[in-house]
């Protein structure tokens, strides 16, 4: 839990310095600090649904593979 403390202060802090750099204005900074990873954390848990849709596999799918693997012996 400590890593994952300190990596979320790390991401905080690169996107208050980056927000604050381009623009100039420490309130930017702080916006985009706040804003960016709720964004980031949002876009993480819909991208982990569609890689473990992607992962399982359908049981359709692995019914016709049980089915070809039932031909191939018999």
């Amino acid at each position: 839990m400590r890593k994952t403390l300190s990596f979320a202060c790390l991401h905080f802090s690169v996107a208050f310095v980056v927000g604050w750099a381009i623009s100039g204005d420490w309130r930017v900074g702080g916006a985009l600090a706040l804003v960016e990873p709720l964004c980031n954390t949002v876009a993480f848990h819909f991208h982990e649904k569609l890689w473990q849709r992607r992962q399982t596999p359908r049981a359709a799918d692995a019914g016709d593979a049980a089915l070809a693997r039932h031909h191939c012996h018999t």
